[in-house]
C-alpha cells in the first residue's frame, strides 16, 4: 500500500473514532480538551512568527539538502530545494505550532527538545516562554543556517541549535542533559530511528513530561512506531490527534488512550 492510500485509510479511521469533550470520561483529558486543545486563539507572538512563514513561502533561494531519514515524498533524495518549497511542504501548520505553544505555557515546561528544526518557525513557538530553554536538532546544514538566521532576526535568546546527523548528536546531548519536560519528534520518519529517539528522550523525561510524535499516520512504519510507543511501560496516557500523537508519562493518569477531534 503506497503512502497516499495509507494516509487516506488512516484519516477515515480517525474520522470515525475521534471524540470531543462530550464523550471524554477522563477528567484529565476533558480538561485538556477544553482548556488547551479547544482554546484556539492567535497571540501577538503568533502573528509576529507567521510573518516569517509568508517570507519563506516567497523565498526562491535554493538550498542543498542532505536527507538522513525516510526522505521527502515531494523531493528527490539529497536534492537542491527552494526555500519556498521547503516551507510549503515541511513547516508545521500554524494550528499545531500554536497548540504546542499553549501546552508549554499551561504546564510551564522549561526544558524542551525539538528533533527536526526545518526552517525554525515552529522552534519560535516552542521557545515563546522566555523562561524555557529549547534545544533543536537539524541534520541538513543549509536548512539549519536559515533557521539560525531566523532565530537571530527574531531576537531569541533561549534557543540552542544542534547541527548534524541526529543519530550522532542526540545521544551526546542526552548524556549531558539532566531532564526534559517536552519533546517533539519530527525527524527521520522510519520505525527504528523513531523508537531510538523516543527511548533516548524517555530516559530523561520528568514525570509530568510530554513527548509529541509528529506524522504518526504518515506511513506504515510511523504508525508501527506510534503503536510501539503507546504500549511502552513508561507511558501512562496517549492521545491521537491524527497528525501527531501525545505521550504522557504521569502515573496518576493510569493507562488510557484517546482519539481527540482537532
Amino acid at each position: 500500500m503506497n503512502n497516499t492510500v495509507f494516509q487516506l485509510k488512516t484519516f477515515f479511521t480517525y474520522w470515525l473514532d475521534n471524540v470531543d469533550e462530550h464523550s471524554l470520561h477522563s477528567p484529565f483529558f476533558f480538561n485538556f480538551y477544553i482548556n488547551i486543545l479547544k482554546a484556539e486563539h492567535s497571540s501577538e507572538a503568533s502573528e509576529r512568527f507567521e510573518k516569517n512563514r509568508y517570507k519563506f513561502l516567497a523565498d526562491a533561494r535554493s538550498l542543498s539538502v542532505e536527507d538522513f531519514g525516510a526522505g521527502s515524498k515531494f523531493f528527490k533524495p539529497n536534492s537542491a530545494r527552494m526555500i519556498r518549497d521547503i516551507a510549503r511542504t515541511s513547516l508545521t501548520p500554524r494550528k499545531y505550532s500554536e497548540l504546542y505553544q499553549r501546552i508549554i505555557k499551561e504546564y510551564n515546561y522549561k526544558n524542551i527538545i525539538e528533533l527536526g528544526t526545518s526552517l525554525g518557525l515552529n522552534t519560535l513557538y516552542l521557545a515563546s516562554l522566555p523562561s524555557s530553554q529549547v534545544v533543536t536538532f537539524e541534520g541538513a546544514d543549509g536548512v539549519a543556517q536559515i533557521a539560525e538566521e531566523l532565530f537571530i532576526s527574531a531576537g531569541s535568546q533561549n534557543i540552542k541549535l544542534v547541527r548534524g546527523n541526529i543519530d550522532e548528536t542526540l545521544p551526546k546531548q542526552m548524556a549531558a542533559s539532566n531532564s526534559i519536560d517536552f519533546a517533539l519528534i519530527d525527524a527521520n520518519h522510519r520505525y527504528e530511528p523513531t523508537l531510538k529517539y523516543f527511548h533516548l528522550l524517555a530516559s530523561k523525561m520528568t514525570p509530568k513530561g510530554l513527548v509529541v510524535l509528529d506524522d504518526i499516520h504518515y506511513s506504515g512504519e510511523m504508525e508501527k512506531a506510534w503503536n510501539s510507543i503507546r504500549h511502552d511501560a513508561r507511558v501512562w496516557a496517549t492521545a491521537d490527534l491524527h497528525r501527531c500523537g501525545l505521550v504522557f508519562f504521569d502515573p496518576s493518569l493510569n493507562k488510557q488512550h484517546v482519539v481527540l477531534r482537532f
